[in-house]
């Protein structure tokens, strides 16, 4: 059985995200999402609620069988040797993210000898970033056509608890 690890801080999930978990899908038997943390940003929602959006999320767009989402508790290259995971799969949206992602990709094939899969992102979706979503949350934007039903309110919710609500959703 083929399995591929899709990693991210998933902060919140977006439907960018999801559609680079379908095509996964499509290439392997089995995908698990791994929500990690990245210590170079701060969060908006904290890890097991990012678990719980991504779970809710994939059984709303149909996506729960084959795909599991699990939290990431360290390296990945140890949560994919966990998982029994073939393959790393990354979405690239523009040079940038491949700028970013290459040395990630050597590093995990150095120290743990698992290979980085490259899927390009569908355009339509290329905007769609978790670190724009938080923002234009936090600004009282409109964030529907971003994110999965779930996520919505969650972070409407954490922008709330962290007072930075600009002035409510507008649109």
């Amino acid at each position: 059985m083929s399995i591929a690890v899709c990693p991210g801080s998933f902060d919140p999930i977006t439907l960018g995200h999801l559609d680079l978990i379908r095509r996964a899908r499509s290439m392997f038997d089995q995908v698990v999402v791994g929500v990690a943390r990245n210590s170079t940003k701060r969060a908006l929602l904290d890890p097991e609620e990012r678990v719980a959006l991504a779970r809710e999320a994939l059984v709303e767009v149909g996506l729960d069988a084959g795909v599991r989402v699990e939290q990431v508790p360290g390296l990945l290259v140890d949560f994919c040797r966990g998982v029994g995971a073939q393959a790393i799969v990354k979405g690239l949206r523009g040079g940038a993210d491949f700028d970013a992602e290459l040395p990630m990709a050597l590093m995990n094939r150095h120290v743990g000898g698992i290979e980085t899969v490259f899927v390009i992102g569908d355009p339509a979706l290329a905007h769609i970033a978790s670190s724009l979503v938080r923002d234009v949350a936090r600004f009282g934007g409109p964030i529907d056509d971003l994110v999965p039903t779930g996520a919505r309110e969650a972070v409407r919710a954490a922008v709330r608890r962290q007072g930075n609500d600009a002035g409510g959703e507008r649109g």
